[in-house]
């Protein structure tokens, strides 16, 4: 099953027109509902000016006693698309991938695992995927190191030195970032899956030696019409996942 995405629409997504019609910032609340992970991307680029901002903002998350552990690389361009071409080809001899942090979905148990396998069934299902199809499944995985068609990715790193609580700040920074997007229709997608080839992007961006990939975000604009962004994935009740002592 081959999968083609979409890539070159004439027409700004829903996001984008929204944020150039209403000219206005919208709430926290407003961001986070319409915040989600997107994977069909038009032929769109952000304009550098408003990369540089939201990276500029984003820097104001909080840390760890200020320590302010991440940073971001950025690739746009002819450097993206050599990133993709030298990734895919590594991947296509044989490479494995090779995270400097374990994966995130690794040793799930019991409700997370369910809740993963119930993403992808979600996921696939969107693209009308069944579990069997072993050939479409790697396919769609492959997607992730084409950015899904985004025209940026940012790499967020932290000094390979430090603990897992200090993934806790690039975490807030991260969210931080894709709010910041969200509220100038910029459509984003978080993913683990870029960190799984460091050695290869090192060779075209620009990280700290003593950095490692923690993980990556692919950015643009939203394709509303791609079949891929069609998955709705369910949150917890507020009792699963809070209790309160009044």
């Amino acid at each position: 099953m081959a999968l083609n995405l979409p890539l070159k629409p004439t027409k700004c997504s829903w996001e984008q027109t929204h944020w150039m019609l209403e000219k206005r910032s919208m709430d926290v609340t407003e961001a986070l509902k319409r915040r989600r992970t997107t994977r069909g991307f038009l032929d769109q680029t952000v304009p550098r000016e408003t990369i540089l901002e939201i990276i500029e903002l984003a820097s104001l998350a909080p840390s760890n006693s200020n320590t302010q552990p991440w940073h971001v690389a950025i690739a746009s361009g002819d450097t993206r698309n050599a990133i993709e071409t030298a990734v895919l080809d590594e991947a296509g001899k044989g490479m494995k991938p090779h995270p400097q942090w374990p994966p995130g979905g690794m040793g799930l148990q019991g409700d997370y695992k369910q809740r993963q396998y119930d993403c992808a069934d979600r996921y696939y299902g969107s693209m009308c995927i069944t579990r069997a199809d072993t050939k479409a499944r790697q396919e769609l995985l492959a997607l992730n190191w084409k950015f899904f068609g985004a025209p940026h990715a940012a790499f967020i790193s932290m000094p390979a030195y430090m603990h897992r609580a200090h993934a806790c700040d690039l975490g807030i920074f991260l969210q931080t970032l894709m709010l910041l997007m969200t509220e100038r229709g910029i459509a984003s997608c978080p993913q683990g899956a870029l960190a799984a080839f460091p050695d290869v992007v090192r060779r075209y961006v620009n990280i700290p030696e003593e950095n490692a990939i923690l993980v990556g975000l692919s950015f643009g604009y939203a394709d509303d019409n791609a079949q891929i962004n069609s998955a709705k994935m369910p949150r917890e009740s507020l009792e699963t996942i809070a209790s309160f002592h009044w």
